[in-house]
């Protein structure tokens, strides 16, 4: 049976990026580790491959030459049980050189792009009473890192 996972690909800081995601998730560990015999671009850093998994899921990060950015297009996506995880995965991810972003939206210091929901935003954007859901989602539009005591406020309010 075919997988599908994750492949990231990095320039010459494949292992750091693996290292520093297998510090920020406590179910990560290292996969296996592919070196080879030639270098990314002159750089003296050598292709290697490197899997990991995070809370069950594997990827794969590459070292090669330069390729285009990593955009939001294809992100990371972490549902959140409450408040406390989100916030601790939104600070960890953006510790060291990463950038909050709109909606949830953070990109980390490798330029790795995630969202980082809380699962009850989604089901509070997710109401059937259509109002209530739109006042929610609207709330959220205005934040970084989801507030979801924020989201609940906007989600009960009546107009």
């Amino acid at each position: 049976m075919a997988t599908v996972h994750p492949f990231l690909w990095y320039t010459g800081n494949a292992e750091q990026a693996r290292d520093f995601y297998l510090s920020v998730f406590k179910n990560g560990r290292a996969l296996e580790t592919v070196t080879f015999t030639d270098h990314v671009g002159g750089t003296g850093v050598p292709h290697a491959i490197f899997d990991f998994g995070l809370e069950g899921l594997r990827l794969t990060a590459l070292n090669a030459g330069g390729m285009p950015p990593f955009n939001e297009r294809m992100s990371l996506y972490i549902e959140t049980r409450d408040q406390a995880e989100t916030d601790y995965y939104y600070q960890a991810l953006t510790a060291g050189g990463g950038s909050e972003k709109p909606c949830g939206w953070l990109q980390d210091k490798f330029g790795v792009y995630w969202q980082v929901i809380p699962e009850a935003a989604i089901r509070l954007m997710n109401d059937p009473d259509r109002d209530k859901a739109h006042r929610a989602r609207q709330a959220m539009y205005s934040m970084k890192k989801i507030i979801l005591a924020d989201l609940e406020a906007a989600h009960a309010s009546r107009p």
